[in-house]
């Protein structure tokens, strides 16, 4: 690990004989771009970087090999000599059954999981016929009311063979528990399902805004996933606990970093909390965090989270099992690094931050859409963000050989600097009282909200150039041909959620509905009644409204 003040190097005769000689005269001769250079974390960015700055690294310590312990060069051994990475274009469009057609043309070409994308009213706990749900049924994602909504959905589609990832938090275990229903229909047992729900709460509340309950009944029905999966669904990703959208709101790489470590932390605690054993659940958790541009500062950010974690989980929580230990997370492309004008650029800016996942040792990747800042994604631009991902994966070589960057002077370097930098963070947050506690204070937020704001000034200043948008402009830009959402799927959404109403068994759906509010009273695990409300075809909101009506909402404290 690195010693000294951030940013300080070590000694080095060598080093500062070259200064003063060979680089003094070529600066002497053409300055350099900036007086300063910085990564998007703040951290300094030296002119040399030499043995010396690596000199206190130890390899067993800091470093390990691939599948061992701290995992920084890898959670697997092989790594993708063995397997690449799964595969995953995010979808999800104004109902269930074009979000079908779309999964079934990308697995056709090559995708190796699928990853689903919900509308706001479902994010939110609302049917597509709920008064708040008008005007945004199906416009960023597939609206799911009912379990027929998600037989429909899934049809076909080979869920014992492939994963699902379900971008869903607020009511994670209802869209888990159609899942569950609609495969058991179809006869696949649940023990063989394999996925991730993402149900990370705590960024919602940071960063995101599509919670419902107070933290504590939210907290609950995230254990209650974590539980129910340990014994029911083994090979289930129980949380993807999300630095993404932190990111997406403004954070640093070294923010992102450490409130995504805050969070997991927040969620084992709880879960110990409700008596469970560290070993029995720690295995499922994973993580998802964004790649961005900057490429080496990004890679670094991911080989620090797998030490961070892996230390986190043996010193504080005494997991013993290497499987608790194992930092394992998904990826995606940076959403809000694209840009409306000159949608080729994002092509490119796509390609970078997919490298550096890919360097940075992801389990997991999705790669956005060049005409994403505009509209969902066209299949062809869909398809070329797949193209991406497996252009990478066999044309590139960066695959051939894990952590391919370990030994780099600078990337050790900047690996310590980060970890350094989000581990003062992580105090900051104990001091406070722990993740939650510092929530309440606002003190993730305001973080976010002054690294978003100084990025801002940068790109009006012309500072920080974007390409295409204040720096090297195209005289002249074609509009593309952009995804257009069909107005008459709402309606016939609409009309879907209605008929299932209409065709239930009216006893069942209310003799469930009020064991689930009897339930949710008490201590007792709530995914089995809510997979019983499921099957007697109660919808989302009606189980969200259950719900509601028992703990009330969540109400954002407004700070002057």
């Amino acid at each position: 690990m690195s010693k000294g003040p951030r940013g300080a190097q070590a000694p080095d005769p060598g080093r500062d004989k070259w200064r003063a000689g060979t680089r003094a005269k070529a600066i002497g001769e053409h300055a350099e771009r900036r007086e300063e250079f910085r990564t998007t974390s703040d951290i300094p960015i030296a002119d040399l970087y030499t043995p010396a700055d690596t000199a206190d690294l130890d390899e067993d310590r800091d470093l390990g090999r691939p599948g061992e312990f701290p995992f920084t060069r890898g959670v697997q051994a092989t790594m993708y000599r063995g397997r690449l990475w799964t595969m995953r274009q995010y979808a999800g469009f104004s109902t269930a059954a074009e979000t079908n057609r779309r999964f079934r043309y990308l697995l056709d070409h090559g995708q190796t999981g699928l990853s689903v994308a919900f509308d706001l009213p479902t994010q939110m706990g609302y049917d597509s016929d709920a008064t708040q749900a008008e005007g945004e049924v199906g416009r960023v994602g597939v609206p799911i009311c009912s379990l027929l909504d998600m037989e429909t959905l899934l049809d076909g589609l080979p869920l014992a063979e492939v994963s699902t990832s379900m971008t869903i938090n607020a009511t994670a275990a209802i869209l888990l528990s159609f899942y569950v229903a609609a495969a058991e229909k179809r006869g696949i047992a649940r023990s063989v399902l394999s996925g991730t729900v993402q149900n990370d709460i705590l960024k919602e509340y940071i960063a995101r805004g599509t919670y419902i309950y107070p933290t504590q009944p939210s907290m609950r029905l995230v254990t209650d996933v974590f539980a129910f999966c340990a014994a029911e669904v083994p090979r289930w990703n129980t949380i993807s606990i999300s630095g993404y959208h932190m990111r997406e709101a403004g954070a640093t790489a070294a923010q992102e970093l450490a409130f995504t470590m805050a969070d997991a932390i927040a969620y084992v605690e709880a879960a110990r909390a409700g008596g469970l054993d560290v070993d029995r659940f720690a295995g499922r958790l994973s993580f998802f965090f964004a790649a961005w541009s900057e490429l080496f500062e990004e890679v670094a950010k991911f080989r620090a989270a797998r030490r961070m974690w892996a230390t986190i989980m043996r010193d504080r929580f005494g997991a013993r099992d290497p499987r608790s230990q194992v930092c394992r997370f998904h990826v995606q492309t940076a959403g809000s690094s694209l840009t409306a004008q000159s949608v080729d650029n994002n092509v490119v800016r796509t390609t970078v931050q997919a490298l550096s996942a890919v360097l940075g040792g992801a389990q997991s990747l999705h790669t956005n859409a060049r005409d994403e800042a505009l509209a969902l994604p066209t299949e062809e631009a869909a398809r070329l963000a797949l193209r991406t991902q497996q252009i990478l994966a066999h044309e590139s070589g960066v695959t051939e050989t894990p952590d391919p960057l370990a030994g780099s002077y600078y990337l050790e370097t900047l690996t310590n600097e980060l970890e350094a930098a989000a581990r003062t963070y992580l105090a900051q947050i104990d001091e406070l009282g722990g993740t939650l506690a510092a929530i309440e204070t606002g003190y993730q937020q305001r973080q976010i909200q002054e690294a978003a704001y100084r990025v801002q000034r940068e790109v009006e200043a012309g500072v920080r150039i974007v390409v295409g948008v204040n720096r090297y402009v195209d005289d002249v830009v074609e509009a593309p041909t952009i995804q257009r959402l069909d107005p008459a799927a709402e309606r016939a959404q609409v009309e879907g959620v209605r008929r299932v109403r209409k065709g239930r068994d009216a006893a069942s759906w209310a003799r469930a509905l009020a064991r689930l509010g009897d339930e949710a009273r008490g201590p007792e695990n709530l995914l089995p009644v809510i997979i019983e409300a499921v099957g007697a075809y109660a919808t989302l909101g009606e189980i969200s409204d259950c719900l509601r009506t028992v703990w009330g909402e969540h109400r954002e404290l407004i700070t002057v």
